[in-house]
């Protein structure tokens, strides 16, 4: 300080590099709502009005000094108070609108009811190679009571398969909505991934499908190939019908097995390119099995191959924060 203050009493004081470096400074130190200020004082060239812009804006960085402490000291007692006075709020407005919550009473009754309605028996049990079209229900038989972790996990599960046109969302989560949809958006590309697999699977064979390399490759291709299909879903089964065909055609040559035939070729594609329908058998069980786990040990592990299979080719999803 003693040598800038001899500069400037000898006039050779560098304003414009020393205002430089003190611009750099509050750069770095400054809040993010502040960069545009500290930018602008880059454009004064007066060194009078460059001082004084620096010294507003060194006041308005130690007030958020100031502010960003007295949040941090309070933020205990605060987070104490917190919830106390959300369910106080919530109360009052619960005691003067007594129907806030019809919309997330519904939500919550019918995952319960999800929850508890045993699934149909039939005197005769079906083949294993047959699928029900139809979405299984969850057979409960557990005596033990539900606990509001199952029925919040099936009813977040139920908003995942939503109607777009059901206007009867839960209004304690009309903020989340859009992020919602994105995951339903992540599930559907999911379901149809799942789907292509699955019926792959059946016609590759156990030692086709394996093969971890060849599993691999089938889901990435199809997923790349599968990224517009909700605009134009016939024309993309098409192209994942011919290219899923040709990937287990030149497979099975490579590890030396039986091509398949004329008829089951055809069989394959026709059942990939039926995807694209929105009533298809292979489409409607799994897009229900995330929120309605079959009863059949056999169905579900099939199922759940099929998942964790499509599941691996996407990264982990991490929430938003707030």
């Amino acid at each position: 300080m003693d040598l800038r203050k001899q500069e400037a009493e000898h006039g050779t004081l560098d304003v414009p590099h020393l205002s430089k470096f003190i611009l750099n400074m509050m750069t770095l130190l400054c809040a993010p709502v502040r960069d545009e200020a500290v930018q602008n004082l880059e454009n004064i060239t007066d060194p009078v009005q460059l001082l004084r812009g620096i010294f507003k804006v060194l006041g308005l960085m130690e007030m958020d000094m100031v502010v960003n402490y007295t949040i941090q000291s309070l933020q205990p007692h605060l987070q104490e108070h917190s919830i106390q006075y959300e369910r106080a709020r919530f109360q009052e407005l619960l005691n003067t609108q007594p129907n806030l919550l019809d919309h997330t009473t519904k939500w919550l009754t019918q995952a319960v009811a999800d929850l508890t309605t045993p699934l149909p028996t039939s005197p005769d049990t079906p083949d294993s190679s047959s699928v029900d079209c139809r979405a299984p229900n969850e057979a409960v038989n557990n005596p033990e009571p539900l606990s509001s972790s199952m029925v919040l996990s099936q009813g977040f599960l139920n908003l995942l398969l939503w109607d777009p046109e059901n206007e009867e969302f839960p209004e304690t989560l009309l903020m989340d909505r859009t992020r919602l949809q994105e995951l339903e958006s992540q599930l559907h590309q999911l379901t149809i991934l799942a789907s292509v697999l699955l019926v792959a699977s059946s016609f590759s064979g156990n030692v086709l499908f394996g093969s971890p390399q060849f599993v691999d490759k089938l889901k990435r291709v199809t997923k790349a190939l599968t990224e517009e299909f909700n605009s134009r879903p016939e024309e993309v089964m098409v192209t994942v019908s011919e290219r899923v065909s040709q990937e287990i055609h030149e497979s099975l040559k490579n590890m030396g097995l039986a091509a398949l035939s004329s008829d089951n070729t055809a069989s394959l594609i026709g059942q990939l390119q039926n995807i694209a329908k929105k009533e298809n058998c292979v489409c409607s069980v799994i897009a229900s099995f995330p929120a309605h786990r079959s009863a059949d040990p056999s169905i579900s592990q099939m199922l759940l191959g099929s998942w964790g299979a499509a599941v691996s080719v996407r990264p982990p999803w991490r929430p938003c924060s707030h």
